[in-house]
């Protein structure tokens, strides 16, 4: 069976677009020195995040591109043969939207709109409206955008449309109502881990989990990337500061191992549960 090598990555980037695909073009050839098949960048790899999340500044806002700009290409010449996930404000028909491409040389292979928006970013985005699945030539992935992955249903969502390998590409920043004085006592940093082994275990998918570091603003961002098995283990880990977590894995075996006697997706009973109209409390 083929084995692939993961890799989740933790590091920061600012405003400076120019600056930022010099960055990655060194985290990439890092990454291939370690025979990486898949890099996950953090969300805001071009451009960064906003620096208010409860009041963003609309004058402030990163720089937008759009899905066919020039510095997704000249990612993806970087990447060759490598699948690389990275998030960036995207421009569509005039609206902003917080967005992850998935690709390679050969161009774009997948994309996703983040859809759930916590504290005031719907103030300075629009959100997304659906998750799917795509595949690419380490298998078959969809991608989340941080808060995302805050609600079940998004994650298997993407594992019910076949997804086995899930990246979460994240600007999570330290509680900003909650400060604690050290990083590793952070509620935001308790949740962060905890959402990454629960969604990985409730789907028996493969998590990889990149984040941003560093500051912004008022926002103190965890790092924290991760690449978690089947099984809710984490199998490969940065912490706070900027780094690359690799795990070599057998997708195919490790997902089969997991569900062989307990398989979650086809266990489910949707009949049984209610479905609440949004609004209705």
């Amino acid at each position: 069976m083929a084995t692939l090598r993961l890799a989740a990555v933790a590091a920061h980037f600012g405003r400076d677009v120019e600056r930022a695909i010099l960055k990655v073009h060194g985290i990439v050839e890092d990454a291939r020195s370690q025979g990486a098949d898949l890099l996950v960048l953090p969300y805001g790899t071009l451009g960064g995040y906003i620096g208010d999340l409860r009041r963003p500044d609309p004058d402030a806002l990163p720089p937008a591109l759009t899905r066919d700009s020039a510095e997704l290409r000249r990612i993806g010449q970087l990447a060759q043969d490598m699948v690389v996930c990275l998030g960036f404000t995207e421009e569509h028909d005039g609206r902003l939207y917080e967005a992850a491409v998935c690709l390679t040389g050969d161009g774009v292979l997948g994309h996703h709109r983040k859809v759930h928006q916590p504290a005031g970013e719907s103030l300075a985005f629009a959100a997304g409206e659906s998750f799917r699945a795509f595949d690419t030539p380490v298998g078959r992935m969809g991608m989340l955008i941080d808060y995302d992955k805050t609600f079940p249903e998004a994650s298997r969502s993407l594992a019910l449309d076949g997804a086995e390998v899930i990246a979460c590409l994240s600007a999570w920043p330290a509680s900003v109502t909650d400060r604690a004085s050290r990083l590793t006592q952070d509620r935001q940093s308790r949740l962060f881990d905890l959402y990454d082994s629960a969604r990985a275990a409730e789907n028996q998918v493969i998590w990889v989990s990149s984040n941003q570091t560093g500051v912004m603003g008022g926002l103190r961002f965890l790092g924290q990337a991760k690449v978690v098995g089947p099984g809710g283990d984490v199998l490969a880990r940065t912490w706070s500061k900027g780094a690359l977590a690799v795990a070599e894995v057998d997708v195919a075996h490790e997902i089969t191992r997991a569900r062989r006697v307990l398989h979650h997706l086809k266990e489910l009973s949707p009949s049984s549960y209610v479905a609440h109209p949004q609004g209705d409390r």
